[in-house]
């Protein structure tokens, strides 16, 4: 128990790296299917167990590990984590059985090529969130690209090729911003790439400028913030079920998470001074994100551009530099994780049945599908943030937050709740309910006992979370608190 608690990150991220290398010794898809999903179980385990064991009362960083890796260039292996970093560990893990259960039956081709490019993403994502090193940090940045950009061009719809090339341009676009950021930060921090030691030195104003904008830059175009989000439509309607899953409930928070663990504790001063603009950008992408989403009939695009308003108030709230700010931020992302993941899960399982994801092609599945309209109405209100549901509290705290900042901005930003509701209502209805617009329509199979595993476990949490976000609240509060003291104030 002992080599386990002192190596638990290590742990975390060897699993799926060693069952990719025992799914290439089966053959049978149905034991693949099995050894994949008992695999991210494990990594379920030992995510609950870092939960357990972490000390919310304390600032710095835990369960760190170190080892030396190339001296020569002071480069290591370190990891270890904190409240902010916590969360998205426990993201990680909590969606990656549920990509492998929603792929069950989706996926009959190349199913271990498939289910190893799943935990080949887990494995890297856990290295992102809890990398202390920068180059390590981007080795594994980069290393998420290539999984994503095979399940969309191998698994993906008729448009792929396209879709997966966009992904993979903007993607390296980023990546190179952030090696000349990492790079810039080396040279000017001591010669080191110790997450906490860069972010303990001091830099010019002219250097904090550059290297803040590479770093944005980066960061924006992964959330992706607007302008640089075109690339997210088209990867997600032509992505396979779990590829969507985990591009909208991982892969887009590694931007926030940089903006959180990057740019504010290193940057400080050009944090304050580009401010203005991220928060003009970010009600804008708002805004944007909940009007074009009002106008899509295709449901991905639907709740693609309505991440795209999401992660808006993500950025909203972390460049208010106070802690209601920061705290709703974070929580905004683990949430949208939750409801935006099991969205797209919903689409997949109708996707399954039909081989299309237009509207119109739906109608009066509450006749057919109840189960179903009962799991996709709650996760559509958790959307939109109806009270009691889990974006809710995330979105009032990145409002409180702002208010303190301009309450315009509120005011603002507000619109977009009000476009989300509709968009999302008025889904539901062409879906949910009047008449089937289809002959196929009318006799849809309810989901399955294996896809209603898939998301009662979602919903819980979208309950869960929305009447009692206590728990969240203080593993994250002294971390948090510690970011605003150290970095912008």
């Amino acid at each position: 128990m002992a080599l386990l608690m002192d190596h638990l990150i290590s742990w975390m991220i060897v699993v799926p790296f060693l069952g990719i290398v025992i799914l290439a010794f089966l053959r049978d898809e149905e034991s693949i299917r099995r050894i994949a999903l008992g695999i991210t179980m494990v990594e379920v385990l030992l995510s609950l167990i870092l939960w357990r064991s972490f000390d919310s009362t304390l600032q710095g960083m835990q369960f760190v590990e170190r080892l030396e890796w190339m001296p020569t260039f002071n480069i290591q292996y370190a990891v270890g984590v904190d409240g902010i970093s916590i969360l998205m560990v426990i993201l990680t893990a909590l969606l990656c059985p549920l990509c492998v259960l929603c792929s069950w039956t989706g996926i009959t081709t190349r199913v271990r090529a498939y289910l190893s490019l799943i935990l080949l993403v887990e494995g890297a994502m856990i290295v992102v969130f809890t990398a202390l090193d920068l180059f390590l940090f981007f080795m594994l940045w980069e290393l998420t690209m290539i999984p994503m950009y095979f399940m969309i061009i191998l698994w993906g719809g008729p448009n792929r090729i396209a879709a997966g090339l966009k992904f993979v341009l903007y993607s390296l676009t980023g990546s190179l911003l952030l090696l000349v950021g990492i790079l810039g930060v080396y040279l000017n921090g001591g010669h080191t790439y110790d997450l906490l030691v860069l972010t303990e030195q001091t830099y010019s104003s002219s250097t904090q400028f550059w290297l803040f904008l590479a770093f944005f830059l980066a960061f924006a175009i992964k959330m992706p913030m607007v302008p640089f989000h075109t690339w997210l439509p088209d990867a997600h309607s032509e992505a396979p079920t779990a590829g969507s899953v985990i591009l909208a409930g991982v892969l887009l928070k590694m931007g926030g998470y940089g903006f959180l663990r990057f740019c504010l504790p290193m940057f400080p001063e050009a944090s304050v001074n580009f401010a203005p603009y991220i928060l003009w950008l970010s009600v804008t992408a708002i805004i944007y994100g909940g009007y074009m989403a009002l106008a899509q009939s295709d449901l991905k695009k639907l709740i693609a551009y309505s991440s795209v308003s999401h992660m808006g108030f993500v950025t909203l709230g972390i460049f208010v530099f106070n802690s209601q700010g920061i705290q709703g931020a974070v929580l905004q992302m683990f949430n949208h994780g939750i409801t935006t993941a099991a969205l797209f899960i919903c689409v997949g399982q109708l996707y399954e049945r039909t081989h299309s994801r237009a509207i119109s092609d739906y109608g009066g599945l509450h006749n057919s599908m109840p189960r179903f309209v009962t799991l996709f109405f709650l996760f559509s209100v958790a959307g939109f943030g109806l009270p009691g549901t889990c974006n809710f509290i995330g979105e009032f705290l990145v409002l409180v937050g702002v208010s303190y900042v301009n309450f315009a901005m509120v005011l603002i930003s507000m619109g977009g709740i009000v476009l989300a509701a509709a968009y999302m209502l008025w889904m539901l209805q062409r879906v949910a309910l009047g008449e089937p617009s289809t002959e196929a329509a009318k006799v849809l199979p309810d989901i399955s006992n294996r896809e209603l595993a898939t998301l009662i476990p979602l919903a819980i949490l979208v309950l869960c979370i929305g009447l009692y976000p206590g728990p969240l609240m203080e593993v994250m509060n002294a971390s948090v608190i510690h970011l605003i003291q150290s970095g912008v104030n």
